[in-house]
C-alpha cells in the first residue's frame, strides 16, 4: 500500500509562501490571521479547539495536522479534541438534515 496521497504533508510547511504570487493580499491575510488567534474573549486553547473542529468540518488535512499539533501544544487533551470534532460533526449533520425541509416542501408541492 502506498503512503502517497493527493495532499502532500510537506506542503503545509509552504503555507507562508502564499504571499509569493500576491504579496500585499497575503500579508493582509497573515496579519488578520494572527490577530484572530490571539487571546481575547476566548483563550488561545479554545480558539485552537474551534479551529480543529472547523478543520474537520472543512476536511482540510493540512489544517487537521496543524491544529492537532496546536491543540496539544496549548494544553488540550485527546478527549477535548475528539469532543470538538464531534461538535463539528453534529453541526454539519444537522445542517444537512435541516435542508431536507426543502426536499419535503418540494415533494409536497409536486404530489399534492
Amino acid at each position: 500500500m502506498s503512503d502517497k496521497t493527493y495532499y502532500n504533508p510537506e506542503d503545509l510547511k509552504k503555507f507562508g509562501n502564499i504571499t509569493e504570487f500576491q504579496e500585499s493580499m497575503g500579508k493582509k491575510f497573515f496579519d488578520w490571521y494572527g490577530e484572530v488567534f490571539k487571546e481575547g474573549a476566548l483563550t488561545e486553547r479554545e480558539k485552537a479547539l474551534i479551529a480543529l473542529a472547523v478543520a474537520h468540518s472543512e476536511q482540510c488535512p493540512y489544517c487537521i495536522d496543524a491544529y492537532t499539533a496546536d491543540c496539544l501544544k496549548k494544553g488540550a487533551d485527546e478527549e477535548q479534541m475528539m469532543e470538538a470534532v464531534h461538535v463539528a460533526a453534529a453541526i454539519k449533520g444537522g445542517a444537512v438534515l435541516v435542508h431536507s425541509t426543502q426536499m419535503m416542501n418540494q415533494v409536497k408541492k409536486l404530489t399534492m
